[in-house]
């Protein structure tokens, strides 16, 4: 056999990169990943963490903002559950304003998504003009509109007297002036809107179209399939809008300023006067800590509910 006469291929010199590690290194450190997240690591450690953690000494102290902090021990506290009847008064009209508004906005926020989840020409353009409300609804200037709209010569009375009937100044009437503020937050109920929406999208036409085949309702499907399917989606509006609500503090501050009679002193608002009204800042740091015990409560008992009333696929549709 004749050897072959062409020359053999020279081997390939892979070429040498600088800088020495490469970039498959380099992504797979965990640095690279600390450095992606430091914006936010660094925020939530100077923005939240840290307050926090001054919150919780000033809770045990006395503090004015214009002393240096004295230690108290548990004195804050000893006084909130003993001796301070608008702490009660307070707590007691934010837990009624939760029970009543987060249904009620859950309940708006539901009925119009499942509106909305139809398929009707320009369906996009109503979407868009539905959610709006929530982008502006916590601003002052809604705030002060509402104000002017459920006065004694605002739009609400006008209304009325077109009836023949008497209008109120509905903000001045203890009877009336918490519903105000309900009705303002149920009216803001684009961001549960549209994550239902998102949960409504996720449900199988071919339940509905089975159901129809056995004869089932529109009332018995959306019992039965739309509510089951869509329970973790309400699950976390339930649990958003709990904290939130209890937190309701600009409403309040502008349009009722806590009253008439106390009937609208929320929380936060007497927790935000106790701080920057009477500079009683060790005080209002104990009020926030009660407040977040209470939330933290609220939420636990929500979640351990849930075992009853809320259906996972995952879990074959099956309570645990």
């Amino acid at each position: 056999m004749k050897p072959d006469p062409r020359p053999l291929p020279r081997k390939l010199i892979p070429l040498k990169l600088t800088p020495t590690f490469t970039l498959k290194g380099r992504w797979e450190s965990p640095i690279a990943g600390y450095l992606f997240i430091s914006p936010w690591l660094l925020g939530f450690l100077l923005l939240t963490l840290w307050p926090m953690i001054q919150s919780m000494y000033y809770s045990f102290t006395k503090y004015t903002l214009l002393d240096a902090p004295e230690w108290i021990g548990l004195r804050n506290y000893e006084r909130i559950f003993a001796d301070d009847e608008m702490f009660r008064q307070s707590l007691k009209i934010t837990i009624l304003f939760v029970v009543l508004s987060v249904p009620i906005k859950l309940f708006s926020a539901l009925m119009v998504a499942m509106l909305l989840n139809k398929k009707i020409k320009g369906i996009s353009v109503y979407r868009t003009f539905i959610y709006l409300p929530s982008l502006i609804g916590s601003s002052i200037a809604v705030a002060i509109l509402w104000q002017n709209m459920f006065g004694i010569d605002g739009f609400i009375n006008k209304i009325v007297n077109m009836f023949g009937l008497d209008g109120v100044s509905w903000i001045s009437n203890p009877h009336t002036a918490l519903g105000t503020l309900i009705i303002l937050v149920a009216w803001q109920f684009g961001s549960s809107m549209v994550i239902f929406l998102a949960g409504l999208k996720q449900i199988s036409s071919e339940l509905y179209e089975a159901s129809s085949v056995d004869g089932a309702s529109k009332v018995r499907q959306f019992f039965s399939i739309t509510l089951p399917m869509l329970s973790p989606v309400l699950l976390f509006n339930l649990v958003l809008q709990t904290i939130g609500s209890f937190q309701m503090f600009t409403q309040a501050f502008i349009i009722t300023k806590g009253g008439p009679i106390n009937s609208t002193y929320m929380y936060a608002l007497y927790l935000y006067d106790r701080a920057f009204s009477r500079y009683e800042m060790g005080y209002a740091s104990a009020l926030a800590w009660i407040l977040l015990v209470v939330i933290g409560i609220v939420t636990a008992l929500i979640f351990a509910s849930s075992r009853y009333w809320v259906f996972y696929e995952t879990e074959g549709g099956k309570r645990k």
